[in-house]
């Protein structure tokens, strides 16, 4: 096993053995969530908490696990899906948004290697130790990042040792220089500037092993350039990327995305641009070959949070499909 502070990278344990059966070796999807039941919005850490008031932001948690498992049996229907344990009243308020807690690095299956985030957000900063106990017992060569890292939403795979990695407001670029030489990997290194679309998932989805959503008017020539060399770039606006566009999960031959239009009031702006970006994604899945569904997850959008901060990544089994 594994043994290491939470800030100071040691050697890992040894790799799993060829053959060896891990989730990142299965001939399924596989990921990783957490219940909500210590989820909470006291402290607000983005602007999109800081603009609601106390009230406003209040978390029914009944209601949040009722909108958790409808999600959660969607996947599990047809994919492994973990459920990462949790000290009760751990006061961990944003446990449940697994895709922050670190990353399986895609290029390393029979590895298997985990890299657990390094959090610079005051009240994550204990999932640290959680997510390191779980991946360690699990027989994963775990490792924390050394600098400040925030997971599978700041570190997206493209193909081979490809990945885009965002870096500027939550995660630090020395981290992914750290990845490329210990692992073996290339990251092209883009710079998120806009404090509401705080990770990277917020403005970059690869939606098929070819195509990536991106939202072009948020990098520099350069960047897009980098990018443009390893995938198709499907340009999407900044508007349907705050309204959650590139926040989707790939599921076998489906995207899933949240939305709760059925909640909002036709004729107000908030429906207005709910319908466009549901649109825009229905037409890019259309032209894919893709389908979409839609999950309400309404509570969670009081910790500014939509469908891919719910979800990590194990392995990304569902890219191999190809339907065209």
């Amino acid at each position: 096993m594994v043994t290491q502070s939470l800030q100071t990278t040691t050697t890992a344990a040894p790799a799993v053995e060829p053959g060896d059966l891990t989730p990142s070796t299965l001939d399924m999807p596989a990921f990783l969530m957490n219940v909500p039941f210590s989820l909470s919005t006291e402290a607000p850490n983005n602007p999109w908490m800081e603009e609601l008031s106390v009230e406003e932001r209040s978390i029914d948690r009944r209601r949040a696990i009722v909108q958790f498992r409808q999600l959660y049996r969607h996947i599990a229907s047809e994919a492994l899906v973990y459920l990462l344990p949790a000290p009760g009243r751990c006061g961990l308020q944003d446990l449940v948004y697994t895709a922050n807690l670190g990353v399986a690095l895609e290029h390393q299956p029979h590895q298997g290697t985990v890299v657990i985030s390094n959090f610079t957000s005051e009240p994550r900063r204990g999932e640290t130790a959680i997510g390191l106990a779980f991946f360690q017992a699990m027989g994963y060569p775990t490792y924390v990042a050394p600098r400040k890292f925030e997971g599978d939403a700041d570190l997206k795979h493209l193909r081979d040792n490809v990945y885009i990695g965002g870096y500027g407001i939550r995660s630090e670029a020395e981290s992914y220089v750290w990845m490329e030489e210990r692992f073996d990997m290339r990251v092209i290194k883009v710079r998120l500037v806009d404090p509401y679309l705080y990770h990277l998932d917020c403005s970059v989805f690869p939606i098929t092993r070819e195509d990536t959503l991106v939202c072009t008017e948020l990098f520099d020539s350069e960047e897009l350039a980098q990018i443009e060399r390893h995938t198709h770039i499907i340009p999407v606006s900044p508007d349907v990327c705050y309204s959650g566009i590139c926040n989707s999960l790939r599921f076998h031959n489906s995207i899933l995305n949240a939305s709760h239009l059925h909640t909002l009031k036709a004729g107000t702006k908030e429906y207005a641009e709910e319908i466009a970006k549901n649109r825009e994604l229905e037409d890019i899945a259309a032209r894919l070959a893709l389908d979409v569904s839609y999950f309400n997850l309404s509570e969670y959008l009081k910790s500014g949070a939509l469908l891919s901060c719910m979800v990590m990544h194990l392995n990304r089994f569902s890219y191999e499909m190809s339907l065209l």
